[in-house]
């Protein structure tokens, strides 16, 4: 029943908010180890559809719910309150659909889903841009401008970069008002870090950080295809991903990361 439970609810509701928990704790990371970011995050959004759509009850089906909450219970894990001086929360966020308001609607449901008030670091993954367009400052301020208003209001404390050059990184620098702490770069395009990159970063003190994610973590065909094989018959067509966040918790004195997920949302346009 269950399947076709959610997919009557996928047909009504106007957004899809999805949390996949903690993975360490139920093993949708476990998998072909090492997985790359774009098999780990499709595995682990199939997964949480599929047992999502196991749990549905035929009552729910009679229901018109605008925004569907889609999370695995028992991989949901609230932080303790009393542990939260000796953890790190660090999240990379990946824009699918070009709107900034993706910033703070990402920032608070990882606040929320973690039981937190702020997250200690965000690094923002350059947005999508159209083919044949490079990325400037100009296309990344509208962004940026979300993230220093979250910091400002103590929602989060450090924001970052990913994959900027030095002249786009000190473009950004010298007109921002929250300034860059850190700059992740993609090792699989330059081997060595880039000399003016690194000279620039260690004047301004801007941690220079590795990463090995593609430039698209999660297209919309990706996301489409996911769907079609979670729930059969779905209308995926209509769906489109807006952003994923990718959060991790590291316990500071030791190191060791103590749970890590994505939390995403889609929106269904009118088919």
């Amino acid at each position: 029943m269950g399947t076709d439970s959610a997919r009557a609810l996928l047909e009504r509701a106007a957004t899809l908010n999805l949390q996949t928990g903690n993975l360490l704790s139920w093993g949708c990371g476990r998998k072909k180890c090492p997985a790359t970011p774009s098999e780990e995050v499709r595995d682990c959004i199939q997964k949480t559809l599929t047992e999502w759509s196991s749990k549905i009850g035929q009552d729910l089906n009679q229901e018109i719910l605008e925004v569907l909450e889609c999370t695995v219970a028992q991989a949901v894990e609230k932080m303790n309150p009393d542990e939260r001086d000796e953890l790190k929360v660090s999240a990379k966020l990946f824009i699918v659909g070009s709107n900034s308001s993706s910033v703070r609607d990402a920032v608070d449901m990882a606040c929320s889903a973690l039981g937190v008030a702020q997250l200690d670091s965000v690094i923002i993954a350059p947005p999508p841009i159209e083919d044949g367009t490079s990325l400037s400052l100009e296309y990344l301020q509208p962004y940026w401008q979300e993230l220093e208003t979250l910091v400002q209001n103590k929602k989060i404390v450090a924001i970052g970069t990913s994959d900027l050059d030095k002249t786009l990184l000190e473009q950004l620098y010298v007109w921002a008002q929250v300034k860059p702490s850190s700059n992740q770069v993609n090792l699989a395009s330059c081997c060595v870090m880039p000399p003016d990159l690194t000279a620039f970063a260690k004047q301004f003190d801007i941690q220079l950080l590795t990463h090995n994610d593609p430039k698209e973590l999660l297209c919309e065909a990706s996301f489409r295809e996911v769907l079609q094989e979670s729930i059969q018959n779905v209308k995926a067509h209509e769906w489109i991903p807006l952003w994923i966040l990718r959060y991790s918790v590291i316990v500071k004195s030791r190191g060791i990361i103590k749970s890590k997920g994505y939390i995403m949302q889609a929106k269904r346009i009118a088919s």
